[in-house]
């Protein structure tokens, strides 16, 4: 099995296709990239941007290059020696076009006739053999119906007829009656829809890979990239929604020949992957995770902690677990009480529950679940756990909750199997998706794959993580930024100064609170760190983020019903950080204050995670400054030919001046270069002490002969007067990558070996290095 020394991940779409990608391979190969890694290639809904609604898997998406694009990218990766790694999303498919899908249109045609009804995961009972389909503003909508060109309409939206429904002056009411399908209102999907879906998004419809003619049907195309060479990894998307995650992956390695296998796992504190995943490792969002916090200042926990109270109307700082229980209870009762109804009905009659009854311990459990799921046998503990719990909350559920145990225990019944698929969608959409949007001491914390808990991690607990990596996932990717992430890393890097400066924080806060108000504390708080860590930034992308996450929070404001009022409010606080020249001072000034500290955090995080054990990944365009939010924002395009320039100047020995993007770019191919070019480097892990008044500030370890040395909590070192006397030792004369100084052996002052950046890269002077 090839694997990658590193990824690049490249959004590959219309306006930057597959050819687009194969004129920037000299590029990526100059930065030191080993891998390209593309977002999904197949045929998705016609101008979806991110290529996660496919539907049409049999071919590479003509809008993205088609297979001469992704033939024309394989060739220019394997001259110059690089490798492909391509994002697959076998959970579901893409159906907001029914015309453009022909495994929907065919189901919707033919209903469970069709050859396609065994892809599609419909309880027929529930809906009287018929599938609901909420694209109906309202149920009286239905009189808004015609039938056009052998079609049945809905304004833009075209259906299928099944043979023989129709007749001249049949009334669109009476053929829409005789269809395979019911055109519902929107609202009637969060408790009646009869298809399962990704998470609470309607337009993507879940399939059934572990049927193996699915698969087969599903992934023919995907074979033929590596019958033909022209791909050489792949990433999965969303594993946890499979019926069996475990045996979709055994299967995806025999079609892909033994490749290297990545799987989008969130994995919580303390949890690890099955044994019998048949891959390398995860996407790396618990990789982000440990490096960000490494660098939060712990000193800053109680104060933030004490403002978070002071915004909230208990005065009292958020109860986390409390909270999630709650936001996990409200996604199961609301946008995926449908999911949940289904799991009741699966309930066998003999065993004595209502069906309300069977749904409210069921939603309870849920609610209680502290990962995304269990892969029974393995997460029974689990399970029991988040029963105890459940019960121990609601002891009118008690004897529900034992009742339905050994089911949900079993992986033979369909119960427990569609448990383990529907309570990691509510894990998502009521943590990921509103929980981090309401805890808000320090947004670093909440980000995806994070437990906002832990506020910050010693040195020391960093090392031993390090070393269990380098043991058990030595394959596994490591990211710290991607398409799903709720702000860029060099967002966060300034955000999480705001731990070391909580004081002035306050202050800022307080006095953009004065001068632009929203009414919602906790909210306020998310919005102007959200500001600060994305400045300098348009009055477009600001009011983008502001509205959505004011309406994932769902406390003041929320999708479906929006708060006119609220939503203004928003809004002008927004305009007045570029309309008032006050409320744009506060700002400005807060990012001068922290601008170097930030620009540390950011060199040290990429160095970190660039160095440390594991397969690096680096999003597009990060290696330049990112103070990307949350998507569409972190999905823009990138300026190649800037970025192509600026490596040109440094390759030519032009030296980057300190806290420039420049800088970071510099550390980004220094480090992605040597990772590819020596690796033998980066065989082992063991961390590097320091000595002296600053020992603490200094993040370092020792690969293998490359020794990552990193500045961390910057502003708390300057105030304490820099590094002053720390010192480490050098075994040997080591040369910087990034300087080209040479230092050792001996004792070293640190602040000789982080005099230019705050980072260094050590290699040995003298010897092979390879």
């Amino acid at each position: 099995m090839r694997v990658p020394a590193s990824t690049y991940r490249l959004q590959i779409r219309r306006s930057f296709t597959l050819f687009d990608a194969a004129a920037k391979v000299p590029y990526l190969k100059s930065l030191g990239v080993d891998w390209l890694y593309l977002s999904p290639i197949l045929t998705a809904e016609q101008g979806s941007d991110h290529g996660y609604d496919v539907t049409d898997p049999s071919t590479v998406d003509p809008e993205r290059g088609g297979p001469e694009g992704l033939l024309a990218l394989s060739k220019a990766a394997r001259e110059h020696g690089m490798g492909v790694l391509v994002d697959i999303v076998p959970n579901h498919v893409g159906v907001a076009s029914p015309a453009q899908n022909p495994w929907w249109w065919s189901l919707l045609r033919e209903g469970r006739g069709s050859r396609y009804a065994e892809a599609f995961d419909v309880d027929w009972d529930f809906g009287g053999g018929r599938i609901r389909i909420p694209a109906l503003g309202s149920d009286d909508d239905v009189d808004r119906l015609e039938v056009k060109d052998g079609e049945l309409r809905y304004y833009d939206h075209r259906f299928p007829l099944a043979e023989g429904s129709y007749s001249d002056g049949d009334s669109p009411q009476d053929v829409h009656d005789r269809q395979h399908y019911e055109l519902v209102s929107w609202r009637r999907a969060d408790s009646e829809l009869n298809y399962r879906r990704f998470f609470a998004v309607n337009t993507l419809a879940g399939i059934r890979v572990e049927v193996p003619k699915v698969f087969e049907e599903a992934h023919a195309e995907v074979g033929r990239w590596f019958r033909e060479g022209l791909v050489d990894g792949l990433r999965v998307d969303h594993p946890d929604g499979l019926a069996d995650p475990a045996g979709y992956l055994r299967w995806l390695k025999d079609l892909s020949g033994g490749a290297y296998i990545l799987v989008e796992k969130i994995l919580e504190p303390g949890e690890v992957l099955p044994g019998d995943f048949a891959c390398e490792g995860t996407t790396g969002y618990d990789a982000l995770a440990e490096v960000d916090r490494v660098l939060v200042d712990p000193a800053g926990e109680a104060a933030l902690n004490a403002l978070d109270a002071s915004l909230r109307d208990s005065g009292e700082p958020a109860d986390y677990a409390a909270m999630i229980r709650g936001t996990k209870r409200m996604i199961a009762d609301g946008i995926l009480r449908s999911e949940v109804l289904r799991l009741a009905r699966l309930v066998p009659s003999s065993y004595g529950l209502a069906e309300d009854q069977a749904a409210d311990a069921i939603t309870e459990i849920i609610a209680a679940f502290p990962v995304y799921r269990s892969y029974l046998p393995v997460g029974a503990d689990v399970l029991k756990e988040a029963c105890e719990q459940a019960a121990a909350h609601r002891p009118d559920l008690e004897v529900a909750v034992g009742t339905l145990l050994p089911l949900l225990l079993d992986p033979s019944t369909p119960i427990a199997v569609r448990f383990q698929q529907t309570s990691g969608m509510v894990m998502a959409k009521g943590v990921e998706d509103t929980a981090f949007y309401r805890y808000t001491r320090l947004g670093t914390l909440t980000e995806v794959g994070a437990e906002p808990t832990e506020f910050s991690v010693a040195p020391e607990e960093f090392h031993h993580r390090m070393r269990r990596r380098h043991e058990e996932l030595p394959q596994s990717m490591t990211t710290l930024s991607t398409h799903d992430t709720k702000r860029s890393e060099d967002a966060r890097a300034r955000i999480s100064v705001i731990a070391e400066l909580p004081g002035d924080w306050t202050a800022t806060l307080n006095r953009l609170q004065e001068l632009a108000p929203v009414p919602d504390g906790p909210y306020a708080n998310l919005l102007w760190q959200a500001v600060i860590g994305a400045w300098p930034a348009s009055r477009e992308r600001l009011q983008g983020y502001a509205q959505k996450a004011a309406r994932e929070a769902g406390n003041s404001t929320t999708w479906t019903d929006p708060d006119e009022e609220f939503e203004a409010t928003v809004r002008a606080a927004v305009d007045a950080a570029f309309d008032d020249a006050r409320v744009t001072a506060v700002i400005e000034d807060f990012v001068a204050m922290t601008d170097s500290f930030a620009a540390s955090n950011s060199l040290a995080a990429k160095l970190v995670q660039l160095t440390m054990p594991g397969v690096p990944d680096v999003y597009q365009g990060t290696e330049f400054w990112d103070r990307s939010l949350t998507d569409p924002d972190n999905r823009r395009p990138v300026d190649f030919p800037l970025r192509e320039e600026e490596l040109a100047r440094i390759d030519g020995g032009l030296l980057p001046a300190a806290g420039t993007e420049a800088s970071k770019l510099l550390v980004t191919s220094r480090a992605l270069r040597l990772r590819r070019d020596k690796p033998g480097l980066f065989g082992s892990y063991n961390p590097v002490t320091a000595s002296g008044a600053a020992a603490g500030h200094l993040l370092a370890f020792d690969r293998g002969g490359a020794l990552t040395l990193a500045t961390r909590l910057p502003a708390g070192l300057e105030a304490a007067g820099g590094w002053r006397d720390t010192a480490v030792e050098l075994s040997g004369s080591m040369r910087d990558e990034l300087t080209g100084s040479s230092f050792g052996p001996g004792t070293v002052s640190v602040a000789d070996v982080l005099g230019t950046y705050p980072v260094a890269l050590l290699v040995p002077a003298d010897g092979d290095n390879s």
